[in-house]
């Protein structure tokens, strides 16, 4: 409720916040002239004040009286929250969807921000954050491929977005390119289909935003890509436990890590503890450049509200006013305070890279393109937790068994210990479920697991880790096909035999005798059958061929992908993985083609 006093009236430095509670955001200059004429309209005992049924009336005459109604329900009940009524794609019966109107507004503001300059994107841009721009700017697909994009570079080739003459059917592919892609890069798309965007459902839109917006904000929240985080590590601690930190712990870490040098108190969470805006205040001015002073005149002010937009005000000097609003803050909003810090660390991290503690960081192993591909996949299906890291974040094997779930191994969650493990014997727990892990994928899996037991899983050994999670992700591949295919048996052979029967079928010179074949690497064989599955999908004067550079068959592959994408194709392989022809991913991509190829012949018999 924005009556900051609790007088139970409408001051003139509250009225501004309330149109914003009421869905009426309104400019400055229209807030002072209704300030102006306020008490001649609006106070209609004449007692000089305004109150809340007052306040209604006036809101009526701004606006229709169901909005004022919504209004009333607002602040009577869920501060900031707008219901949507619809029908869920799950259910036939109407359900009602809420979405956060200070995350509409703080997105808004942040596409505005970083793609001000994209030429491609001035039809949409800059959006109006008060109103539903940025539910109807998604439905060309444009936006929604370029935000992948600042997320994750290079994820959607632009020759492949439609950009111009845009038709219903040019429309719908690109927001199938987008869909495809934010998939690919570790969001859960599973319930939003293209009709979603189009219609801009706002809960949609925004809980796939944020997905995309957070893969960007914690794509360098990591000690192999941010050595300066090693003076995070603890006494007694390894590297290995701060490898293991989430992004999200490890910010806290970070913003815990200045206040100790500012001598003040520590955090907790980003919710209630950053809601008095002074350990912000704190932050601010440790990470500030030596040629920027954090101003304090703002740090004793009395009005948490008007505290948070002194401090906002000092972000600003460092161009990082992004995500939260005053009522943000004191609200102790965890969503966007949380991108609030980590646009913060993005910006001015604030420490120094010469402290290495005498580790050797030439040790630290990245994430592999590999490790990268199954994380992503791992996270796309909407398994929880989430996972950050690889081995650290299922060496408890709990997320191994939704997978085993969703590649239609039953697991028989009675054997399974479930968090939260208690701290005497959790290891050994954990190693109890890795064990049965094991034991499941060889008995009803049927996967070949020799030498692997629940302690390599449990202890994170890559090699074996690794080779269970390419026989449930290529369990997963294989089980569409095989429902497309009516339960036919599938194999690599199968697949290598459709793609070279579809390549010849459309009079295409190009075949592939296995996954290992070096034409792969121009990818040329994919391209060729791309266009057999969709003929005019491919536009030939932006395939090179001929006798290729690393440079040329590198555009060839992303190329490829992207189009593969943008005709309906979910695909996690990389670029890299067809230049350097890598066997498992490589069958990926084929099966995948193969998996729209035998949809698309359903389709036309029925």
């Amino acid at each position: 409720m924005a009556n900051i006093d609790n007088s139970g009236y409408v001051n003139d430095y509250e009225l501004h916040e309330l149109f914003r509670e009421a869905s009426l955001p309104l400019p400055g200059y229209q807030v002072r002239e209704i300030i102006e004429k306020i008490f001649v309209d609006a106070d209609q005992n004449k007692d000089g004040k305004i109150d809340f049924e007052e306040f209604v009336s006036l809101m009526t005459d701004l606006k229709s009286k169901e909005i004022s109604k919504t209004f009333r329900k607002a602040i009577n009940k869920k501060e900031g929250i707008t219901a949507i009524g619809g029908t869920s794609a799950i259910s036939s019966q109407g359900t009602q969807h809420s979405y956060s109107e200070e995350e509409k507004v703080a997105f808004a503001n942040w596409i505005n921000k970083a793609l001000k300059d994209d030429p491609d994107c001035t039809h949409l841009l800059p959006m109006d954050p008060t109103g539903n721009s940025l539910f109807t700017s998604l439905r060309d697909g444009i936006l929604l491929c370029k935000m992948i994009n600042l997320s994750q570079s290079d994820t959607v080739d632009e020759r492949a977005i439609n950009k111009t003459k845009l038709t219903p059917f040019n429309i719908s592919e690109n927001i199938n390119l987008a869909l495809n892609s934010a998939s690919a890069i570790g969001c859960t798309v599973v319930n939003i289909g293209a009709q979603d965007l189009k219609d801009g459902k706002p809960h949609l839109v925004l809980g796939l935003l944020w997905q995309i917006i957070k893969v960007g904000l914690f794509a360098d929240i990591e000690i192999s890509k941010n050595e300066a985080l090693i003076v995070l590590l603890r006494d007694g601690e390894t590297l290995d436990d701060l490898m293991k930190q989430s992004p999200e712990e490890l910010l806290l870490r970070w913003v815990n890590y200045h206040l100790a040098n500012a001598g003040y108190i520590q955090i907790n969470n980003f919710s209630k503890d950053v809601k008095d805006s002074r350990a912000y205040f704190h932050l601010l001015k440790e990470i500030a450049p030596a040629n920027v002073s954090i101003d304090f005149t703002g740090f004793d002010e009395p009005n948490e509200l008007k505290r948070a937009n002194f401090m906002l005000v000092e972000a600003d000097k460092l161009g990082c006013r992004q995500f939260v609003t005053p009522s943000d803050v004191v609200s102790g909003n965890a969503k966007l305070n949380l991108a609030f810090v980590a646009n913060l660390f993005n910006m001015y991290p604030g420490m120094d890279k010469t402290d290495g503690r005498g580790f050797d960081f030439n040790q630290i192993e990245g994430e592999t393109s590999e490790e990268r591909t199954f994380r992503n996949w791992i996270n796309s299906l909407g398994v929880s937790p989430n996972v950050n890291h690889l081995y650290s974040d299922i060496n408890d094997a709990l997320v191994i068994f939704h997978l085993y779930e969703r590649t239609r191994i039953p697991v028989d969650w009675g054997r399974v210990n479930k968090h939260p493990f208690a701290a005497l014997g959790r290891n050994m727990r954990k190693i109890e479920n890795c064990n049965y892990a094991v034991d499941l994928g060889k008995n009803k899996g049927r996967f070949s697991l020799v030498g692997i037991s629940g302690h390599d899983l449990n202890k994170g050994n890559r090699t074996l880790t690794l080779a269970l999670l390419w026989q449930l992700m290529r369990r997963y591949t294989l089980n569409v096909l095989s429902d497309l295919g009516d339960g036919q048996k599938i194999d690599d052979q199968t697949i290598i035999n459709w793609v070279n029967e579809k390549l010849v079928s459309a009079n295409k010179s190009s075949s592939i005798n296995s996954f290992k074949d070096p034409s792969i690497s121009t990818s040329l064989p994919v391209l060729d059958l791309i266009e057999a599955i969709e003929p005019k999908a491919i536009k030939p004067d932006l395939v090179k061929r001929g006798d290729l550079s690393n440079s040329e068959k590198l555009d060839n592959a992303k190329y490829a992908l992207s189009i593969a994408r943008k005709i309906g194709v979910c695909i996690y392989a990389l670029p890299d993985d067809l230049v350097q022809v890598k066997p498992k991913m490589v069958m990926t991509v084929f099966a995948c083609l193969m998996g729209k190829g035998l949809n698309k012949s359903q389709q036309r018999r029925q």
